[in-house]
């Protein structure tokens, strides 16, 4: 039984080394805008402002 090959996140077209994990330069970026625009999250309970995170 073989591994399925891997799909690009973004648009679910197979995914290029070159690029990976991701099929395109174009995938990639539009996975980078949106954490940057916070449309990803990662769980957990939010640092205040008054908190240490280190």
């Amino acid at each position: 039984m073989s591994k399925p090959d891997p799909r690009c996140p973004v648009c679910r077209k197979p995914a290029d080394p070159r690029h990976a994990p991701f099929c395109s330069e174009g995938c990639r970026n539009r996975d980078l805008i949106a954490w940057l625009d916070e449309r990803y999250v990662v769980p957990g309970r939010p640092i205040g402002e008054d908190e240490d995170p280190g």
